[in-house]
């Protein structure tokens, strides 16, 4: 059997498709990896984004890394590093006005002594060539669409660990405005100064701006997230209309982090609006991530009188959740915590784009009728999403991503709006009777009706789960969801990383050990219904030399059970993995070796074992994203050498397995960056591949899961 996409120009991956290909839909074409602007930086983020005037450069506050970055755009299919302009300063946000950037600088000594400036930036030559002088610290920068003048909002914010963490403190906040030449220059003799305060019901002396937005009328809306409440001004300074942002009242959401994923609660919130933009002259769209007491999980939209056009409520989290993006870990605080939102027109649509920071997800809605709006697409971001450009003369969508961590770095990714099938979700719950949350996809077998079995792993450790997905369909669909259970109570103490049939309607379970935990290695053998029937426990000589790092994927052959163990365990030659057999009929167990590939950074294990037909298959992987990942790679060694296994305390042979696809190119195949975790395998009669990426439970990580198939022609 050959398998194609050997190569990116070969590469052959069975994508979701859940629209026709004459639809327009946005794709996601390429992702910029920040710190190829600062490779030195230990650290890098990408917050706020703006593009010049042509669409050709984008200009980025990176606070972390204390710059403005440039990322030349000129191919949108291959975003090209452009330089930095280092402020004095921190940078907070950017606007861009034909070839000049104009960035707000925090250079505050304290909470009670805030400060910075504004700084305007030439595109080309990247040198400063204007400043003014803030009243303090600034957030939101915001330009008139007919580059009069802009607006900052100057949030002086609060110490956090100071009175609770509550407004007010003092200085409270304001906006300041100033006007720009015809040539686009600052003209700091024109500043002037919004006083908001007296305003809000919340902490009225404190106000907190944080984003403003004008309209076509130089009128300019400004968030006051903590004080709960929304400002209108004139481009003077004059409070033209100001309101509460309100509260809302939710039904079917998780309010509680103890590791599964139950949508039965009701909560009625203050919204706390981040992000807010105008759709027209009268109505703004704003995103509603709350703060102190609120986040109401959604985003509105409202007159500039203050009257509710349209209120999402749970839907826009729903929708997420059924993409399996919904963070279970702050279901406590602010579930998907919308943060951003976005207007533009496409082809003569009117689009709202609303980013869930904590989902990493962005929402695509056409605003057609704002009363009414459509949700038509969910797309994959980075970590953290935080602003959004639009460059609708090139078709182009563009999310800055702000978390930079030890596993992905920051990136800034970059859709196309084109004549083409959406490529993501790769799997959905939608469909299903009851609201079903999944993540954290780990082992896969296939079904002799050509549907996938597949378990979450341990992250959803209260509600270990047997997902039944029809990969019939496009996207994919998880049709049921087999709650595993011990005597009728959710399975406690289990890490579901492989699966295998019975070949009686039940499953058999690799879950994976970790004994300063109390979790045990061990073999589940389950009925249809979720039920735990038996259990096989390592015998003494395994245990005496175990390590977490454990079992990873098990596979049936008539009486045999084959388990791969993902990394080396305490009498294991460096870079040598066992897989064990475990013999139904005698019981016993027999050990041979896989030899990993030597990792270039950090450490290669194994992540899945298959049977089928002649041979025996392995996901062998490293634990790196993005450009530092080297080995994703499925590889085989014929059934003929599992002969070659000895019993446990002999010295094992040695497998010699031959690659048969590298996975690489697979993974950047949909315009992301290489996502770590390669987890699943399911093989199929024909010989078809089905591989799957365990998202972490969108546990610091963008909550994106890939499913897809391999054709093996």
């Amino acid at each position: 059997m050959t398998f194609r996409a050997l190569t990116t120009s070969s590469a052959l991956i069975c994508l979701a498709v859940p629209a026709s290909a004459q639809e327009m839909n946005f794709n996601r074409i390429a992702s910029f990896m920040v710190a190829e602007n600062l490779p030195d930086a230990e650290e890098t983020s990408a917050e706020i984004i703006d593009a010049t005037a042509d669409g050709m450069t984008l200009v980025y506050t990176d606070s972390p890394g204390g710059s403005i970055g440039f990322i030349d755009i000129t191919d949108p299919a291959n975003p090209v590093a452009a330089g930095v302009f280092m402020p004095d300063g921190e940078p907070t946000s950017v606007a861009v006005t034909g070839n000049y950037a104009l960035a707000g600088v925090n250079t505050s000594e304290s909470y009670t002594d805030p400060s910075g400036y504004l700084v305007e930036i030439d595109v080309t030559t990247q040198e400063e060539v204007g400043r003014c002088d803030l009243p303090g610290q600034p957030d939101s920068v915001g330009i008139a669409p007919d580059a009069s003048f802009l607006a900052v909002a100057i949030e002086n914010e609060r110490d956090e660990d100071l009175g609770d963490g509550r407004v007010g403190q003092m200085p409270g906040g304001s906006v300041f405005m100033v006007d720009l030449t015809a040539e686009g220059a600052l003209d700091c003799d024109t500043a002037r100064v919004a006083d908001i305060t007296g305003l809000a019901d919340i902490a009225p002396e404190d106000p907190e701006p944080e984003f403003v937005s004008i309209n076509a009328e130089n009128e300019v809306v400004v968030t006051l997230q903590e004080n709960n409440h929304i400002v209108v001004l004139s481009s003077a300074g004059e409070v033209l209309s100001h309101f509460s942002a309100g509260e809302v009242t939710l039904e079917g959401v998780d309010t509680e982090e103890e590791g599964a994923l139950a949508f039965s609660d009701t909560i009625t919130v203050p919204r706390e609006p981040d992000s807010i933009t105008w759709i027209d002259n009268t109505h703004f769209a704003m995103a509603n991530e709350g703060d102190m007491d609120g986040g109401s999980r959604g985003w509105t939209i409202f007159s500039q009188d203050g009257d509710v056009v349209y209120e999402s409520g749970t839907s826009f989290e729903h929708a997420i959740i059924e993409v399996g993006h919904y963070p279970e870990e702050r279901s406590g605080n602010k579930g998907v915590e919308p943060e951003s939102v976005t207007f533009d027109t496409f082809g003569g649509t009117p689009m709202l784009f609303v980013g869930a920071e904590r989902s990493s997800i962005v929402g695509v809605y056409d605003i057609t009728d704002p009363a009414a709006p459509v949700l038509s697409q969910l797309l994959p971001s980075g970590i953290g999403p935080e602003g959004y450009v639009t460059i609708p003369e090139r078709n182009l969508l563009v999310s800055a991503n702000e978390t930079d961590d030890a596993g992905a770095r920051a990136h800034v990714m970059l859709f196309e709006y084109q004549e083409a099938p959406a490529t993501y979700p790769h799997l959905t719950s939608a469909g299903m009777d009851e609201l079903t949350g999944w993540g954290a996809i780990s082992g896969q077998v296939m079904a002799e009706d050509g549907t996938i079995f597949a378990v979450s792993d341990s992250f959803y450790g209260m509600q270990p789960t047997i997902f039944h997905i029809d990969v019939s369909q496009s996207p994919a669909r998880i049709v049921d969801a087999i709650r595993v259970t011990r005597e009728g109570q959710p399975a406690q103490l289990m890490d579901m990383e492989g699966i295998a049939l019975d070949g009686e309607g039940g499953f058999w379970i690799a879950s994976e050990g970790r004994s300063d935990r109390l979790v045990p290695h061990a073999i589940y053998h389950v009925n249809g219904e979720g039920g735990i029937e038996d259990y096989i426990a390592l015998p003494d000589d395994l245990l005496a030399v175990e390590r977490r790092f454990g079992f990873e994927g098990i596979t049936r052959v008539d009486d045999m059970l084959y388990i791969a163990v993902q990394r080396e365990w305490r009498d294991d030659p460096d870079n040598r993995a066992k897989v064990l057999g475990y013999n139904l009929g005698t019981e016993e167990w027999s050990v041979i070796h896989y030899p990993l590939t030597d990792p270039e950074t950090g450490w290669v294990g194994l992540s899945e074992i298959v049977a089928h037909g002649e041979h025996v298959y392995f996901i062998e992987r490293d634990n790196q994203h993005d450009s530092r990942a080297v080995t994703k790679q499925i590889t085989r060694v014929p059934m003929s050498a599992m002969d070659a296994m000895v019993s446990l305390g002999e010295t094992p042979a040695v497998l010699e397995p031959e690659q048969v696809v590298d996975l690489l190119p697979h993974l950047t195949a949909t315009g992301g960056y290489v996502l770590d975790k390669v987890e699943g395998l399911a093989i199929a009669e024909d010989g078809t591949m089905w591989v799957s990426t365990d998202n972490d439970g969108v546990d610091d990580h963008s909550g994106e899961t890939m499913f897809f198939a391999i054709d093996p022609r």
